[in-house]
């Protein structure tokens, strides 16, 4: 489908929420952006209901594609985003990986600033790779940290196989990289290129020993996996923080305490859990994300 057609919906959407939120806000108004899963849905949503409790006026244009929502932001149809330091970092601006999250996010806002958005807020919540194993297993083998995994294979060279999306399987920043980092080779026959949404449940199915997801994706609640540790931290740091225009900033200073307030509260576990709500057990993300604000103390129960 085109994507001017999946745009309209969302704009139809948009406004909708524009008409039926516009009264008594004292004329505050923002839009908040969100990409195309549910994470983003949740940040966004979580966002909207903060700001919405504060007088502002809210407009959702949410489920975009990650360059379609950078280019909203930046041309001034979205006001603000939840936005990943390490796709700022290399994919907008075109920068080598930082292993440091702080150095990372300080990076992003420096470059950024020039681009008239401004970073505020990174939270605990770093949406980055990981590579995951059933518990059982790994706690057989003694595998916890991928230091662990790369002895193991390099002990026992054809035993464990790992499935992998193509892009996971080839890019320089995944497998590979893991590979040569941690000085070790899964061989030809044992990479299982397929589907990313059959990997976990390969995994699960033990059709396979190791796969790749990101860090606060459900199905490691869903499945029980262990994560390992990236122990020589090869990963780049994908924290969530809020990107904003620099005018609706300087506008609407408020906003960076207000989005603070959630920024704090959020981490890797939490995400995880919230993810899981939605994608495993059906929940509204309005839903979930409404009753997790008012369980801690962030939103009135009204």
């Amino acid at each position: 489908m085109h994507k001017l057609f999946k745009l309209v919906p969302l704009i139809i959407s948009a406004v909708l929420l524009s008409a039926c939120s516009g009264f008594g806000f004292g004329g505050k108004e923002v839009t908040v952006g969100g990409k195309d899963f549910t994470e983003q849905y949740l940040l966004s949503e979580m966002t909207g209901f903060l700001l919405q409790e504060e007088g502002f006026k809210v407009n959702q244009m949410n489920n975009l594609g990650s360059s379609v929502v950078r280019s909203a932001l930046e041309n001034g149809q979205v006001d603000m985003m939840w936005e990943y330091t390490g796709t700022a970092l290399m994919t907008y601006m075109g920068q080598e990986p930082i292993p440091d999250p702080q150095q990372a996010f300080q990076k992003v806002k420096d470059l950024d600033s020039e681009n008239g958005i401004h970073w505020m807020n990174m939270s605990p919540v770093n949406n980055t790779f990981v590579l995951v194993m059933q518990s059982e297993q790994a706690e057989e083998l003694g595998i916890k940290t991928l230091s662990d995994l790369a002895a193991y294979v390099n002990e026992h060279p054809g035993e464990l196989t790992m499935a992998a999306g193509v892009e996971f399987a080839n890019r320089a920043d995944a497998l590979p990289g893991v590979e040569k980092t941690y000085g070790f080779e899964f061989g030809t026959e044992q990479i299982k290129q397929m589907d990313l949404g059959l990997t976990q449940r390969s995994l699960n199915d033990g059709l396979v020993d190791v796969t790749g997801a990101s860090a606060t994706d459900a199905s490691i609640k869903r499945y029980n996996f262990t994560v390992l540790e990236d122990d020589k931290q090869f990963f780049p740091p994908y924290y969530a923080a809020v990107s904003i225009n620099q005018e609706v900033h300087e506008e609407y200073p408020e906003i960076e305490e207000i989005t603070a307030r959630l920024a704090e509260k959020l981490n890797d576990d939490i995400m995880r859990e919230l993810n899981y709500q939605v994608d495993v057990e059906g929940q509204s993300v309005s839903v979930v994300a409404h009753d997790w604000l008012v369980e801690n103390g962030l939103l009135a129960d009204k």
